[in-house]
């Protein structure tokens, strides 16, 4: 694929662009986006990035367009799971729902500068060293048990680095607006806003780690990796509207990135099999047996997975919503009969 230093700068200015004008035309005036208004331009985005993937596919071949898409679809669903953590932010730090915009556009743009970063970095080491596919398989694939057996139980607002950060910061008890420092007694305190952002900042850079990887799993074109990244991003502010109350019915979200996550991973190892030059492997020769996952079933399992991971969280929360919470008396009653070394719940 040959990505011209112009078509780099032209792509890095637009999608600079869209964020600039999403800033003054919807995130400036603090106020609460309707599910019509959010919907909307969800859309947009969406058919943006689906456009983009078929012009690349026209232009550059289909098996690059189907890595942008397999792409893509990967980041879109991380993106998802990022907001989720969003949602528990937000709501740990008690944020008023008009400043909620602010926050998540600052997110984003952190999310969108760190994953740049972890870019640049990536290609290099995959273009000098190509025991990195090892490294990378072997951390996707740590980070797929980790998704699997986590239950939520850890909230990043009340961390040890969040705790860290208080210690070190004189902070207000009271937002004031949407500002990050308020002046009171002569003395200056950072707002609660402030905390938001830096705690949202701390979860992208934790985010960043697993979802570059996971799509230097399926390309290795920088420009690919780069796009998918920008275009999962652009419009995750209004999709956090519009879903916001969906995002807990996802209750197999983290199931279904579990098992994204380890499919890449064993890719990448697969890869850096059929690659290998590591000396005391198969004695630094490459292992030319070891099969080669096409994009086409990449595409394809990730796609199934995020589509059955949705639907079974939709069904399995549907009916448990129609069964409804045990009537408690019926459960004091069964209590009471209950032997006495039957322990209670």
């Amino acid at each position: 694929m040959n990505i011209t230093p112009l078509v780099w700068i032209i792509t890095i200015a637009v999608t600079i662009a869209f964020f600039v004008y999403e800033f003054f035309a919807h995130v400036r005036k603090p106020h609460e986006p309707t599910i019509g208004e959010s919907a909307r331009w969800s859309a947009f985005y969406i058919s943006l990035a689906l456009l983009f993937g078929v012009g690349i596919g026209v232009v550059s071949g289909w098996t690059y367009g189907g890595e942008y898409f397999a792409g893509y679809l990967t980041e879109k669903a991380l993106s998802i799971d990022n907001l989720f953590v969003f949602l528990i932010v937000m709501t740990s730090f008690a944020v008023p729902k008009i400043y909620q915009q602010k926050v998540l556009m600052i997110g984003i743009v952190i999310a969108l500068i760190l994953r740049g970063v972890f870019i640049a970095v990536g290609a290099t080491l995959i273009s000098n060293f190509s025991w990195i596919f090892y490294l990378f398989g072997a951390l996707l694939l740590f980070l797929a048990y980790r998704q699997a057996f986590s239950h939520g139980e850890s909230n990043p607002a009340d961390g040890r680095f969040m705790r860290f950060v208080r210690r070190h910061l004189p902070v207000s008890d009271e937002y004031d607006g949407d500002r990050l420092t308020v002046k009171r007694d002569g003395r200056r305190f950072v707002t609660p806003m402030l905390l938001v952002i830096i705690a949202i900042g701390f979860v992208d850079l934790v985010f960043a780690v697993d979802s570059i990887p996971a799509i230097y799993g399926l390309t290795e074109e920088a420009y690919i990796v780069f796009t998918a990244n920008a275009f999962a991003l652009m419009g995750l502010r209004q999709l956090y509207f519009l879903i916001g109350g969906l995002l807990e019915r996802l209750i197999y979200l983290a199931q279904g990135l579990a098992v994204i996550l380890a499919f890449i991973g064993v890719k990448l190892v697969l890869h850096a099999m059929h690659v290998n030059e590591l000396p005391f492997i198969n004695g630094g020769e490459p292992m030319l047996w070891a099969p080669e996952i096409p994009i086409w079933f990449s595409l394809l399992f990730i796609g199934a997975t995020v589509t059955v991971a949705t639907i079974a969280s939709l069904v399995v929360t549907r009916r448990r919503g129609r069964l409804g919470p045990p009537d408690p008396d019926a459960v004091a009653s069964a209590d009471d009969t209950a032997p006495a070394d039957t322990p209670r719940r």
